[in-house]
């Protein structure tokens, strides 16, 4: 295959664009430079010039998944007036359907954002979840949930939607609608996440 000609940048995209492709068909076992390099027709060696080696392209896919869960989640967040129950329905069907419909690059995500020294990718998921992290701090200013540890709120609401995500993705809903399911869950976890009314003694 005659190598392609690139315009400055264009070829770090579009080998980040084929790298995507293949690992939402085969997962990341099915990532190399060399084949990423046939697939967009230019040298066994150019991809270097933007990745180093595999670590290094993954953590760039990873740093890709996040802006795409994050504009996910601005669609589904927008400004205005809505109701904490809307909003974390409106953000769980968001979540879950990026986890459905792209699970390997939701697994490369969730697999190398904590690496230590990877303070790049920590600070692309800070931003990505910028926006249900103050969705949920808003619900506790305004007393709607628990906001004795808001750390703790933010993680339960996480590992809940991450669990039905992957319920979901494993046919394990049976013959439940998915938008049913999460609206139950959403309505369980608020009812677990109200304040508490301490008796006096």
């Amino acid at each position: 295959m005659a190598e392609r000609s690139y315009h400055h940048g264009n070829l770090r995209e579009a080998l980040l664009d084929a790298a995507l492709e293949r690992l939402e068909a085969a997962g990341s076992a099915g990532l190399s430079l060399r084949e990423l390099a046939r697939d967009v027709g230019v040298s066994h060696a150019a991809p270097r010039q933007h990745f180093a080696d595999k670590q290094a392209l993954l953590d760039a896919l990873t740093i890709r998944g996040l802006q795409l869960m994050r504009e996910k989640f601005e669609t589904a967040l927008p400004p205005g007036e809505m109701s904490f129950p809307d909003r974390l329905t409106a953000f769980a069907t968001a979540y879950v359907e990026f986890a459905t419909t792209r699970p390997e690059l939701l697994a490369v995500v969730f697999a190398r954002k904590d690496r230590e020294g990877a303070t790049e990718l920590q600070l692309a998921s800070r931003q990505t979840f910028e926006l249900p992290s103050a969705m949920i701090a808003q619900a506790q200013a305004d007393g709607i949930i628990d906001n004795s540890d808001p750390d703790r709120v933010a993680m339960a609401v996480l590992v809940v939607l991450h669990g039905l995500a992957i319920t979901a993705q494993a046919g394990m809903l049976g013959d439940r609608r998915i938008d049913t399911v999460i609206a139950g869950t959403v309505e369980t976890l608020i009812n677990g996440l109200k304040p508490r009314k301490h008796s006096t003694p």
